[in-house]
């Protein structure tokens, strides 16, 4: 995670040579700092909220705590039926891509707490995940590992909040949203959470 300082120090620093960036940190304040734990049960608590409402994620990780155990840990997962875990509201697909992390994980063909230090060669070892995409990587790395330079340019939110931060005319696309950040390196990561702190802040 990010922590409060580094947040507030590598706003700081884009927001000398950035305006847009300045003004919207004088107009609503500094992001509170957001994290997850590193590790399996983050990425699977990733795939069971896909495309599910955040009560519904919930509902479906309390009922395989309950069939697994807590952590619903891999070995616990790939000890499992498909009618068992169907029943805790994994669909198929879900129940693939579950059980490709578990895989990966217990087999040590992917090491949660060594990924590459390079942020493209992590994102490349994520993606390797059945059911883990760029955004789901690049967020994992952002809350998880809290690493100072992820760049989700594919987060609806943070179009938006781009777009607006620069007065831009209409919602900039990923591919847009990734070039307009290049001059906010290395500390595009802090630049992410202020765009979802202005996103989620009604200004009046």
């Amino acid at each position: 995670m990010l922590h409060e300082s580094a947040l507030k120090e590598a706003l700081d620093h884009v927001s000398t040579s950035h305006p847009a960036v300045a003004a919207v940190v004088a107009r609503i304040g500094y992001p509170e700092p957001r994290g997850r734990a590193p590790g399996y049960e983050t990425l699977l608590r990733t795939i069971v909220g896909q495309q599910v409402s955040v009560a519904a994620a919930a509902s479906m990780w309390s009922k395989l705590e309950a069939a697994l155990g807590p952590g619903c840990t891999p070995e616990a997962l790939l000890s499992k039926d498909y009618d068992t875990l169907r029943a805790c509201g994994l669909s198929r697909q879900k129940q693939g891509y579950a059980r490709s992390l578990a895989e990966l994980v217990t087999t040590g063909a992917l090491d949660l707490h060594t990924l590459p230090q390079d942020d493209e060669e992590a994102i490349a070892a994520l993606v390797s995940i059945k059911g883990i995409g760029r955004w789901s990587a690049e967020i994992y790395l952002l809350f998880a590992e809290g690493r100072p330079d992820i760049w989700p340019a594919g987060d609806l939110a943070v179009q938006i909040a781009i777009g607006q931060i620069l007065g831009l005319p209409a919602r900039p696309s990923e591919k847009e949203t990734r070039a307009l950040a290049e001059g906010w390196r290395p500390h595009r990561s802090a630049v992410a959470i202020l765009a979802w702190h202005h996103y989620n802040t009604k200004v009046f």
